[in-house]
């Protein structure tokens, strides 16, 4: 999904979590890591990019996303897909990863607590997992999908995103050729009332740009979901 070659994906960063397995319906058990304060304000599930191309859970934006999400109080649940580090199973070209979703929001569930929002975000492959998963959780408080790989997946991966209305977020890198302006617009067209950011310079990888787009995340979730 996310293009020719082997870009250097993975970057191991040392934060505060505890690590965990979840177990899927279908019987993988997935390596995860998880952060939860006291009472917490929300949970989120950040899932990574292609394993095929060197994505994992430890990847710089996924390590970003969940920064930024435990400095506002989120409790925050990131994982390795099927086939991924030490998650059994194999990659499933996307299909047998939205159980991975599935299971990795119901632990989530468990660790916010009842009534707390619950956000799904996804970078690159794990956007378009997200995308696919997220309109048959109706639970969902918010989505965030940073640099979905439109240049590379079928569009209806990302069909009836629009009924989240501006609790959808989508962020982009301006020389993202993965992430095009032209197919980022076409997207946009089809979900009129999300937040669609877009951060001078960025390419896919967000390198040098890690910064603005945890800020953005950040002002999006504390306007959006956890006002």
């Amino acid at each position: 999904m996310d293009g020719a070659g082997r870009p250097l994906y993975s970057l191991a960063v040392m934060i505060t979590e505890a690590a965990t397995t979840v177990t899927t319906s279908d019987g993988v058990t997935l390596e995860a890591r998880v952060a939860a304060p006291p009472a917490p304000r929300g949970g989120v599930v950040i899932c990574h990019p292609h394993p095929l191309y060197g994505g994992d859970m430890d990847n710089p934006v996924v390590v970003r996303l969940a920064e930024v999400c435990g400095d506002l109080g989120v409790a925050t649940l990131r994982f390795n897909f099927r086939g991924t580090g030490h998650s059994t199973g194999v990659h499933d070209h996307g299909a047998g990863e939205q159980h991975d979703v599935v299971a990795a929001l119901d632990r989530l569930a468990s660790l916010a607590g009842a009534g707390r929002p619950l956000l799904l975000a996804g970078y690159s492959f794990g956007a378009a997992v997200a995308a696919t998963v997220a309109p048959r959780h109706a639970e969902l408080a918010g989505v965030v999908l940073v640099a979905p790989p439109l240049a590379r997946v079928d569009p209806k991966a990302f069909a009836d995103l629009d009924r989240f209305g501006d609790r959808l977020l989508i962020i982009a890198g301006s020389s993202d050729e993965i992430c095009p302006a032209e197919a980022l617009a076409r997207l946009h067209e089809t979900t009129p009332r999300a937040t669609v950011h877009v951060i001078e310079g960025a390419n896919h990888f967000f390198f040098g740009k890690l910064y603005p787009l945890g800020e953005a995340v950040s002002a999006w979730a504390y306007r959006t979901v956890l006002s």
